[in-house]
């Protein structure tokens, strides 16, 4: 039976890594969430994310939230991307009163030039001293502390708003 207080939107944001820094972007002014806030790609689960795959077990799917980020990068970007792992993950309500939950990965960038959707209007490359510069969607920037922990071989610990 369907039960409306368990139904969640699920999303994957992810952080890019190419050459020491990270892609971030720019949503545009039409957005609902976020307007003309700088952001990462990501993106909501949709059934068909699966549901049209063969099952890699006689009940399972896998990879699900791996082929999901692909696919948003994919279309926010146009870039392939590699190694993908986890980060944090967190849940917000939306403003139409659905819970979301997002799941906050990364992973290195494989090939392509960057070609935005509609919905984004700007990108860069940036160091984590320089994403200061920019007025990122609330708790990314910890999340790229975070990351920059991870890839200089240190603990990253859960999110913080101090991290």
């Amino acid at each position: 039976m369907y039960d409306k207080n368990k139904a969640h939107y699920v999303v994957v944001t992810g952080i890019i890594i190419k050459e020491g820094k990270f892609l971030i972007t720019k949503r545009a002014p039409t957005e609902k969430a976020f307007p003309n806030e700088w952001t990462v790609p990501g993106g909501k689960l949709e059934l068909d994310d699966y549901s049209k795959r063969t099952k890699d077990t006689s009940s399972h799917w896998y990879n699900i939230l791996e082929n999901l980020l692909k696919r948003e990068v994919m279309e926010e970007t146009g870039l392939k991307i590699k190694n993908i792992r986890y980060l944090t993950s967190l849940a917000y309500v939306r403003s139409d009163m659905i819970p979301t939950l997002i799941v906050s990965l990364y992973a290195d960038y494989l090939d392509g030039e960057v070609r935005l959707c509609p919905a984004m209007t700007e990108y860069a490359w940036v160091t984590l001293k320089q994403a200061k510069e920019y007025k990122l969607i609330e708790g990314i920037y910890e999340e790229m502390e975070m990351l920059d922990k991870v890839i200089k071989g240190k603990e990253s610990g859960e999110w913080s708003k101090n991290s």
